[in-house]
């Protein structure tokens, strides 16, 4: 199958203090499939995947190529990346009140966005928007649209984000830790969303994330990164049954103690909602 987005040895430094954040990455994705990378906080999943749009501010800079539909995409101007962001490649981060402007409702935004990459009117607009947001289970969207984001939840913005792309159609979605600001019911319902979105539009996608449950559930491959390193890859049923690396093996075994510890806090509490 052909490759979507190729990254070839890209390394991304702080000016500043002269550390390097991540070390010589290549990476691939194929076309359709979801690549889930995984590990603990600073490990360097956030900013690989900002680099792919050229979302690093200085002091942070970044070398190596990142092919996306076969173009070098990574020495566009500011202008020409700026067309690929959310038409070809949609990101969805993890806190959606950084996503909109507090200032605005949620409609001001959407509506900029999508002006911005089709020649709708603004009827069309709130038509395709509607049927989006009541796709991804959002009740009275035109009330939604009216309402400012510090008066929506974080599930009901990560949903907002989904149905915006799900009217972008784009190539790929990036989705930087979709549901760690999350509950535990709206986490499953925003990944039964990407789910949704992926069978529906067959799109390519990035699921960063440290939950492995969730990658487990959504991922095809996964790839392992510690300390700036790609340090392991591979299908995801082989990454959880056969690990090779010790600190993969950690990870696994972690995420496996914490299931079975709410598994045990769920029948606990339910023999005692019976006594």
């Amino acid at each position: 199958m052909e490759n979507i987005l190729m990254v070839k040895n890209l390394t991304i430094s702080d000016v500043n203090t002269n550390k390097v954040i991540v070390n010589n990455s290549s990476f691939n994705l194929e076309k359709g499939s979801c690549l889930a990378i995984v590990g603990e906080s600073g490990s360097g999943k956030s900013v690989t995947c900002r680099a792919i749009l050229q979302l690093n501010q200085f002091p942070l800079l970044q070398s190596g190529e990142i092919f996306f539909k076969g173009e070098n995409v990574s020495n566009l101007s500011k202008k020409a990346i700026r067309k690929i962001r959310g038409k070809n490649v949609c990101m969805i981060v993890q806190n959606g009140m950084k996503a909109f402007d507090p200032t605005c409702v949620i409609g001001v935004h959407l509506k900029e966005t999508l002006y911005e990459h089709f020649v709708w009117g603004k009827h069309e607009i709130e038509e395709k928007m509607k049927a989006a947001m009541e796709s991804v289970m959002l009740k009275n969207p035109i009330e939604i649209m009216n309402k400012y984001p510090h008066q929506l939840s974080g599930g009901m913005l990560q949903r907002i984000m989904i149905a915006l792309a799900i009217v972008l159609e784009p190539d790929l979605i990036i989705a930087d830790e979709p549901t760690t600001a999350l509950d535990s019911v709206s986490q499953f319902e925003v990944v039964d969303q990407f789910m949704k979105l992926r069978e529906k539009m067959g799109t390519s996608m990035i699921f960063i994330s440290h939950d492995l449950g969730v990658v487990k559930k959504i991922a095809d491959d996964v790839l392992v990164m510690k300390d700036g390193n790609i340090i392991e890859r591979g299908h995801t049923n082989a990454i959880f049954s056969e690990a090779k690396h010790e600190y993969t093996k950690y990870l696994v075994s972690t995420r496996l103690a914490l299931s079975h510890n709410f598994e045990r806090i769920m029948r606990g509490e339910s023999k005692v909602a019976e006594g």
